[in-house]
């Protein structure tokens, strides 16, 4: 008695709704395509929304947005507003001195440092007759008052900060002139350059990774290759030298956590004695140059004092559970045979992977697409109170409205992109819809492939003769079932998981927004409710494979699947607990040493520079559901025979017998 046939559709309600919330999502992907421009997340913007080195438009050649006064940008207001109080154009170039509108105008309209300085002001100052009525000029803020020596960061013209024998200097200097005749410290520079760049180090991370791989992606594809190659050969061995290669495998890991500890220990001791390596992490902050934590001795320090802890986590589990492992070598074997009879099972994950890929895709450009579909919002700002303060503003009129007759210092600048139509106000419901479909669209996927897989090996498990009585072709039967009469329970399952999971990306908001208040009763609730959720997380994501299993054997839906994958677990909890973790530790060991092997290879290759390469084998764990219900089923006699190899009923019996024993005695 194998697979059972399915005999209709599953929640067909849940199929439906699913189909209703994909034809929106879509209709929220086109509009938000249409009214979305993702130049406004490329391009800094100017005090006049213009897009800074952007094709086609005046500020073609001025890719970077340089701060009047760097220092303004200090204030509380930028983490309100998310911009600086202060006048901001596009520039071709960063400036790379010390020199005031004061000092630059002393020699005339014709002078070099006048001349230099033109281009750090707005183009209404060439226009200008008079250059030597300095107040004039910056009280209408046509020019900055200073030029302090900057570098790009984001496309940012920031103070270019060092540092010597722990003194904090800009250009070689630790004071400045203010251009209103003030000497003041850099440290007013560099508090106004953080709170510029408050919402900038995220992006800067993302896009110092992106510009990595555009440089190297089919070195990265290479290596994805590699170990690609690598976790499949890996896996056809496992057939015919499984206890073998795990010892093998265990032996490789061992040595390559060894070489990791030996090649930390070594940077450590080679950092020695050089000039800045002993500066902390906690001191260093964060730096969105990685390579400079490299630099650091903490940093190799905290990498071997990890593998250290790994390594000898990994040799106490070998010792504590080498019984065990000889049961798990017999279950790999079984699931490596499986796999030889379904060989497209190995090929199977890269579809899952495809469809995933899609999704996150779809995910990210809607979501970039509603973040920039909202119109320019100019607002006043003003250096001193202003009832003014924060309104909104037209650039145009400004200058003759009543709000500069109140505040005469005040000024009207981009703010941000916003807007007060019914669509903008809904752009927050359509970013929550993007996240939520997200999530379900990508558990399905992912559903999807583990039915397939559950179904195909499913077909091998329980053909007493194999491998006549399989089907032709397994995997494709499977996927062909789950589609056509479980895609409602699979919806459903996936639907559950996705709310779980949009409360929990809720909480983290939650818990970021509250990170600035002194609620230490909210601050233990919210860590109390995140602990949680994860933890239902951890468990649906567990009982949905297990029903999937049983939706793939029996064709029920999915409330009865999980029911009874439940109570089958409960009645076999030491086995799963035990030989279903010992496996996944196992695989785990191939994978990190494939995965370890690939990135030690890539590290070197791309000459201190980190790579994660992700391997693709191949999830071997389905089989455990199989052998509890054969074994629940049958009792090996003539007329119940096991479906399992009679090595492997031998091995499960044996250890089953030896875990009641040890129950019995510490009864």
């Amino acid at each position: 008695e194998g697979i059972k046939a399915s005999k209709g559709c599953t929640d067909i309600i849940c199929c439906i709704l699913l189909l209703v919330a994909i034809v929106g999502y879509i209709a929220v992907g086109v509009v938000a395509w249409t009214q979305g421009d993702p130049r406004k997340v490329i391009y800094p913007t100017d005090s006049r929304g213009q897009f800074c080195g952007q094709a086609g438009t005046p500020n073609e050649n001025k890719p970077f947005l340089f701060y009047f006064n760097i220092v303004k940008c200090a204030s509380p207001l930028v983490l309100l507003e998310f911009q600086c109080p202060t006048t901001q154009i596009c520039v071709e170039k960063c400036p790379d001195r010390y020199l005031t509108y004061l000092q630059a105008s002393t020699g005339g309209a014709a002078s070099e440092e006048l001349k230099y300085y033109e281009q750090f002001c707005v183009p209404e100052f060439k226009n200008r007759k008079k250059v030597s009525d300095a107040p004039e000029v910056l009280k209408d803020d046509l020019c900055p008052a200073m030029l302090t020596p900057s570098k790009p960061l984001a496309r940012r013209c920031l103070p270019a900060v060092s540092s010597k024998k722990g003194v904090i200097m800009v250009g070689n200097k630790t004071t400045f002139n203010d251009g209103k005749g003030h000497e003041r410290n850099v440290t007013e520079l560099l508090e106004g350059a953080k709170k510029a760049n408050v919402v900038l180090e995220a992006r800067q991370v993302a896009m110092k990774i992106f510009e990595d791989y555009t440089v190297s992606w089919y070195w990265i594809i290479i290596g994805l290759v590699i170990s690609m190659v690598v976790s499949l050969i890996f896996i056809v061995l496992l057939r015919f030298l499984a206890g073998i290669m795990v010892w093998v495998m265990i032996v490789l890991v061992i040595l390559v956590l060894g070489y990791g500890i030996f090649h930390c220990y070594m940077e450590y001791a080679q950092l020695k004695g050089q000039a800045g390596s002993d500066v902390s992490l906690k001191e260093l902050g964060f730096q969105t140059d990685l390579r400079v934590y490299l630099h650091l001795k903490q940093t190799w320090l905290a990498f071997m004092i990890i593998l250290c802890i790994v390594e000898v986590v990994i040799i106490l589990l070998l010792i504590f559970l080498r019984k065990r492992i000889l049961i798990a070598i017999a279950l790999i074997k079984e699931a490596s045979r499986a796999i030889g009879h379904i060989m497209t099972s190995l090929l199977f994950p890269l579809c899952t992977f495809f469809l995933v890929c899609l999704c996150i895709a779809y995910w990210a450009s809607t979501a970039v697409f509603l973040s920039t579909s909202n119109e320019a919002v100019y607002k006043v700002f003003n250096e001193t109170e202003c009832i003014y303060a924060r309104t909104t503003c037209n650039p145009e009129t400004f200058n003759t409205s009543n709000v500069t007759k109140v505040c005469p210092s005040a000024r009207c600048l981009f703010a941000f992109y916003g807007g007060e139509s019914t669509y903008h106000k809904y752009l927050i419901i359509f970013q929550i819809y993007n996240v939520f479909m997200f999530f379900w669209l990508a558990n399905f996927v992912i559903a999807l492939g583990q039915v397939t897989l559950a179904g195909a090996f499913a077909s091998y498990y329980w053909a007493f003769k194999k491998p006549d009585d399989m089907p032709a072709f397994p995997l494709f039967s499977s996927f062909g079932r789950a589609l056509r009469y479980h895609t409602g329970s699979l919806a459903f399952g996936s639907l559950i998981l996705a709310i779980v999971q949009v409360i929990r990306v809720m909480l983290e908001y939650l818990d970021h927004r509250l990170k600035a208040a002194d609620n230490k009763c909210a601050k233990f609730f919210l860590t109390c409710l995140k602990c949680c959720f994860w933890c239902l997380e951890k468990f649906i994501k567990f009982l949905n494979r297990n029903a999937y299993i049983m939706i793939a054997i029996y064709g029920t839906n999915f409330c009865t699947s999980a029911r009874n994958a439940f109570f089958l677990l409960m009645r076999n909890i030491v086995r799963v607990a035990v030989l279903d973790k010992v496996t996944d530790f196992l695989l785990f060991l191939g994978k990190l040493l494939i995965v370890g092997s690939v990135g030690i290879l890539a590290f070197f290759f791309f000459t201190q520079r980190i790579k994660v390469i992700q391997d693709t084998a191949p999830p071997l764990n389905y089989y455990w559901d199989f052998f509890s219900e054969d074994l629940e089923r049958n009792d090996g006699s003539p007329e119940r025979p096991y479906y399992m190899s009679p090595a492997l009923s031998e091995i499960l019996l044996k250890g089953s017998l030896e875990s009641s024993k040890s129950a019995e005695s510490q009864e």
